[in-house]
């Protein structure tokens, strides 16, 4: 494999398409189980992967060099293989912070509900905090770091919150039917970003806009993320309209909408 995605679970990926249409190169999907990652990067046989879901954080410690935002968010989802050396990166970032921009959402003085406490949490926390958001909390069903609430918590003591980003895998498919959230609880909701794609709009997305929420999937920030990678595959910049343009080849393709 000489480019390629790298995760536990991958049958639910957008991924090789996306980047069939962004160069002339093959991408695969490669399953690994969390025994084999170590030895996979050790084997250095690939010149640049992305890296998914549960791998983002335990990458780190096989890397030659991360670059200051990914050492600061605790997660790499980029890898390039220079002449036997490793480089992380965290291209997330730039695909959720351009999906909340798309979404017209402004967290200035804003109060913040991440759902989930992985990877994705934290680059989500660091946009929402580079975006101006006053207050952030992060929301889990398993309540053992300091500094993270639980749902019911959230739901009597933080519903005054303005935004909600999901960053749990909760709503993926095959299971669109499960939901963390009722958003009725939420009054003063400004905004709803969920990270998964597929679905295009997941059971919260649909509940936000029940309640006349702007809300919108992951599509949006997983074309964006892919083009930044793509640019630091090849050290080359893609046109200034690509993402939206490969946004909306999916969502035709896919015959899916968005609100």
């Amino acid at each position: 494999m000489k480019y390629g995605l790298i995760g536990e679970h991958l049958s639910h990926s957008f991924s090789k398409e996306i980047h069939a249409q962004l160069g002339n190169y093959d991408y695969e999907l490669y399953e690994l189980r969390p025994n084999e990652v170590s030895n996979f990067l050790y084997q250095r046989k690939f010149k640049a992967i992305n890296v998914t879901i549960p791998y983002k954080q335990i990458v780190i410690s096989e890397l030659n060099w991360i670059e200051s935002k990914a050492k600061f968010i605790g997660a790499v989802n980029t890898i390039v293989n220079r002449n036997g050396k490793l480089f992380g990166y965290n291209t997330d970032y730039y695909g959720l912070k351009s999906l909340i921009i798309r979404q017209r959402l402004n967290y200035s003085g804003a109060k913040i509900l991440i759902l989930g406490t992985g990877a994705t949490s934290r680059t989500a926390m660091f946009v929402a905090k580079n975006l101006g958001a006053k207050i952030i909390l992060r929301v889990s069903r398993h309540n053992h770091e300091k500094g993270i609430i639980d749902y019911e918590t959230a739901q009597i003591f933080h519903n005054d919150a303005e935004f909600i980003i999901n960053t749990t895998p909760v709503g993926m498919y095959p299971n669109t039917k499960d939901l963390l959230i009722d958003l009725k609880h939420f009054k003063n909701l400004r905004g709803v970003t969920d990270v998964v794609y597929n679905p295009i709009q997941t059971k919260l997305v649909l509940s936000a806009h029940k309640f006349g929420i702007p809300a919108e999937g992951g599509l949006y920030m997983l074309v964006a993320q892919a083009v930044a990678a793509n640019e630091l595959f090849f050290q080359k910049p893609q046109p200034n309209n690509i993402i939206e343009q490969l946004y909306l080849s999916l969502i035709n393709k896919k015959n899916c909408f968005t609100k």
